[in-house]
């Protein structure tokens, strides 16, 4: 399990290698774009809560640069890349919509346990960051990767669902890819 996301950033063939991140406009963008969204409740209907959780962000601080989860409430799954590759639309799938559910209901049980974020800094190498998105805005709370793992950190069944979460993610995305030959090689970049 400690090695999925450094595995995430193999398999997509997105490592830039820099000792810096490197980090692209378009993936600048996407993000930004889903704390607006996130926050806004664009996309949910009337009927759900203000209380309700919005969208988590779960972002890694790998050596290669940050790969970022999105889960929203309006039914967005999403994995980018800081260097702009990622994969989007995955929220029409059965296997990551079912278990973005899951991840967003967990998520606010933490809201408590995270801080007020005004800004979204991106996490240091070795650091799990979690943005929670609700109504009244962003909240924020981190911790090592090893820290998680070893379940060292409050925040651990986050970051252990965001892992299912990623995994459902990897199923859908590897029959896309065996569907669709050359796909993976166009980079699914949003």
């Amino acid at each position: 399990m400690a090695g999925l996301l450094s595995g995430l950033a193999r398999l997509f063939g997105r490592g830039s290698g820099a000792k810096g991140y490197k980090v692209a406009e378009i993936y600048t963008g996407m993000r930004e774009q889903a704390f607006t969204l996130g926050v806004s409740g664009a996309g949910l209907s009337q009927g759900q809560s203000s209380d309700q959780v919005r969208g988590v962000l779960m972002e890694a601080g790998l050596p290669e640069g940050v790969v970022t989860l999105l889960a929203l409430a309006e039914g967005a799954v999403s994995i980018y890349f800081s260097n702009g590759g990622g994969t989007i639309g995955l929220g029409e799938h059965a296997g990551p919509a079912q278990v973005a559910r899951e991840y967003l209901a967990m998520a606010k049980e933490f809201v408590p346990v995270c801080r007020p974020s005004s800004s979204h800094p991106l996490p240091d190498r070795g650091t799990i960051r979690f943005y929670v998105l609700t109504a009244e805005g962003v909240r924020t709370g981190q911790a090592t990767e090893s820290d998680l793992v070893e379940r060292r950190s409050e925040l651990w069944p986050l970051f252990y669902k965001g892992q299912e979460l990623i995994e459902a993610i990897r199923v859908v995305d590897g029959k896309l890819n065996a569907e669709q030959p050359g796909r993976a090689a166009k980079g699914d970049t949003p």
